[in-house]
């Protein structure tokens, strides 16, 4: 079994306009705790992915997954671009190995996750996109198989991104706000929620 080219295409397609579509809150947010640009970065970055959807979806998946990442590294900027970046290079070389969509998923997706941790040198609880994404691994491992995963993978992302409030960041520009940063989301971890969201409403659409 494997992800078929037409379902890739409408899956990319609707994370990267929910993405564009969540700008303004994802600079917002980073207006905030940062330097105020994330949501115009993301933006930038999925327009550019949206630009070249049709050449993207006739690749093969895991050369599909590095020029999203390319893309991404090359037109997103500031910090978000290398660690979105990492994740789908890291993605499409796991697909490169032996891994198949959707039945390795956990696994392509526990690969990605782990670049970002060492792109950015940081790891959950430190007030990143981590914060998200390895939560949504968790549920994604335990609860392979279950008709109600994609449920599941929503709910851990609402919740994962809620619980980046409270923390203090100690990785970013957010760092240098110390105890300021208590009481605000992270946009990083809100983009990934946006971007795991979308994937799961597309699938829900298609069962």
């Amino acid at each position: 079994m494997s992800v078929q080219p037409e379902t890739f295409k409408s899956l990319l397609k609707a994370a990267a306009e929910q993405v564009i579509a969540s700008a303004p809150e994802l600079t917002s947010l980073d207006q905030a705790i940062g330097d105020g640009d994330h949501g115009t970065n993301m933006k930038r970055g999925f327009e550019a992915v949206l630009g070249k959807l049709d050449a993207i979806s006739a690749q093969p998946l895991d050369e599909a997954f590095k020029t999203i990442g390319k893309t991404l590294v090359m037109t997103v900027g500031g910090a978000s671009g290398p660690l979105y970046g990492s994740f789908f290079l890291a993605a499409g070389e796991a697909l490169s190995h032996d891994k198949h969509l959707p039945d390795d998923l956990a696994d392509v997706f526990g690969s990605a996750v782990n670049a970002v941790s060492a792109r950015g040198r940081s790891q959950a609880g430190e007030k990143t996109m981590l914060d998200v994404l390895v939560p949504v691994l968790e549920t994604l491992r335990t609860a392979a198989g279950q008709p109600d995963l994609i449920a599941r993978v929503r709910t851990t992302a609402a919740e994962a991104v809620e619980r980046t409030a409270p923390m203090q960041a100690t990785k970013g520009r957010a760092s240098f706000l110390g105890a300021r940063s208590v009481g605000h989301v992270d946009p990083g971890a809100r983009s990934s929620c946006v971007l795991v969201q979308a994937i799961c409403a597309g699938l829900e659409g298609r069962q």
